[in-house]
């Protein structure tokens, strides 16, 4: 029971967490290389090859790329050597750095050398049971999370998790978080970009319940990028000209993700709805302040948890709904709610309404 509480409050706690980075815009990305010292993660047919090493070489090129393509935006690694990085560690070095975006690169294995292609994955329950493809991705998971123990700091009392009792599982399914349509829309590009790549075969998009993916607090995929099993596969990831190339082709999936974050970020030129507003504020040409807590892909109840009682104003941008509350004509008096505000709503910050324009103020 007390686990169930703990990890009832968790949820609780991270589903308040806002989807705005402090700069309005895509600053901050993680990129996990998985695996790695101790633990080589899957290993080649022969035993001479180990996912540990494709993982680091990819991610080190993909951050490089990103760092000369988008000079603006702050690359970090998880990890830049052969060293071991607890699951836990992996997402929290995110969650330190409050990053906008983590992407976990992995390469798959099977009993079968059949099995072969790339597919990237977000969190949430697998679905399609009682099939192939299930049973597959349900193995992979077991076979990620169980990296887990080899933590020297890991207690399964006390990470409420434990890789090899099902009901794990089921907890990890209840973080549908706000960010699952984010994940899902990185996800599709990242597939859609690797299409015709080194790697052939689209396994396609999947929810799984990643314990790596669970602990992060921001938009966040596993991509696997072939399976290290499969002889064809593996013939390409041994090029560095193909693991170049893969890594290119997660360039341009995260360029496509960017353009589309930083535009869901603009706040010129948006249309008011207050639709869960009890006492709606009517637009005048009159300048109000107020404090944004975070954005949502979905209108919500004016009951719901993440409000903690506040009545907001909801301020529609393409696919996203910002949440505005303590609106007032006195900057002052706002500033002062704020300060409140802030000490439940970390990331939250102030804004300024004229009209249709809403702009961000210190």
């Amino acid at each position: 029971m007390k686990r169930i509480t703990a990890l009832f409050f968790t949820i609780i706690v991270l589903s308040l967490q806002p989807l705005v980075a402090d700069n309005l815009g895509l600053k901050t990305i993680v990129i996990d290389a998985g695996h790695g010292g101790k633990d080589p993660g899957a290993v080649s047919k022969d035993n001479k090859t180990y996912e540990k090493t494709f993982t680091l070489d990819i991610a080190k090129r993909l951050a490089k790329k990103i760092r000369k393509t988008y000079p603006d935006v702050k690359v970090i690694l998880t990890r830049d050597s052969d060293v071991f990085i607890s699951l836990d560690e992996r997402a929290q070095i995110a969650n330190r750095n409050n990053a906008d975006l983590f992407i976990s690169i992995h390469i798959n294995s099977a009993s079968s050398t059949k099995s072969n292609g790339y597919s990237t994955h977000v969190l949430g329950q697998s679905s399609k049971k009682n099939t192939d493809l299930y049973k597959a991705n349900l193995e992979l998971v077991k076979r990620e999370n169980a990296v887990i123990k080899l933590d020297e700091n890991y207690q399964t009392s006390q990470s409420g998790f434990d890789p090899s009792d099902p009901s794990s599982f089921i907890f990890m399914t209840m973080m549908q978080s706000a960010h699952l349509e984010q994940s899902i829309n990185l996800a599709q590009m990242i597939n859609t970009a690797l299409a015709g790549g080194p790697v052939r075969n689209d396994r396609g998009v999947s929810q799984d319940p990643f314990y790596v993916l669970w602990k992060t607090t921001m938009p966040a995929v596993l991509v696997e990028l072939g399976f290290i099993s499969n002889e064809n596969d593996l013939a390409q990831l041994k090029q560095e000209k193909k693991r170049d190339e893969l890594a290119d082709k997660l360039l341009l999936a995260f360029g496509n993700y960017k353009r589309y974050y930083d535009s869901s970020m603009d706040l010129s030129g948006i249309n008011t709805s207050h639709s869960i507003a009890p006492q709606p504020v009517e637009k005048t040409e009159e300048i109000l302040y107020g404090v944004q807590i975070f954005t949502l892909s979905k209108s919500i109840s004016s009951k719901d948890a993440r409000l903690l009682g506040y009545k907001p104003m909801v301020f529609d941008s393409g696919k996203y709904k910002r949440y505005v509350i303590a609106v007032n004509s006195s900057k002052d008096e706002c500033r002062k709610a704020y300060e409140n505000i802030k000490k439940k709503y970390p990331d939250s910050f102030m804004v300024k309404i004229k009209g249709e324009k809403v702009e961000r103020i210190k």
